[in-house]
């Protein structure tokens, strides 16, 4: 790490520390020329991972707006906001584990439904009303009657 006062290239590590949001690391730092000292911030470089879109645009995954729709799907339901998160989580987790630099929204929502109904099944119906757009009552029937293969 090059020394911000005298740009001399080596520097040694006096203390290491987690950031309050664990996900940078904080390193002081002390140059082995000039004596001065000073911090250095260590993250976790990740690729972007695009949703495509039904109208094939492409948008960054966002946790927040994945979060915001299983919110309204369990608005009045008896799922906690805990149960909420470690879903997204977990959803995150397998968007990012699967090495794949896009992938369509579409999969994102079957996941979604996978896990919702887990949790809860009118919560589930809500937001396959939405995922899905159905044009129908019977749409919806059929979706119901499906949703125990889920």
């Amino acid at each position: 790490m090059k020394c911000l006062f005298c740009g001399y290239e080596d520097s040694k590590v006096l203390d290491s520390r987690d950031t309050n949001n664990s996900q940078s690391i904080r390193r002081r730092r002390e140059c082995l020329n000039c004596g001065k000292r000073f911090t250095t911030y260590e993250t976790i470089e990740t690729v972007p991972v695009l949703i495509i879109k039904s109208d094939h645009s492409r948008q960054p995954f966002d946790n927040a707006k994945l979060k915001k729709s299983i919110m309204i799907a369990c608005d009045k339901r008896p799922v906690s906001l805990e149960m909420i998160n470690e879903l997204t989580d977990e959803i995150e987790k397998e968007v990012f584990n699967a090495k794949e630099q896009e992938i369509y929204s579409s999969t994102i929502g079957q996941m979604v439904l996978k896990k919702l109904k887990r949790l809860d099944d009118l919560a589930c119906i809500r937001y396959a009303i939405v995922f899905k757009k159905f044009e129908s009552i019977e749409d919806l029937e059929t979706f119901i009657t499906s949703i125990k293969s889920l």
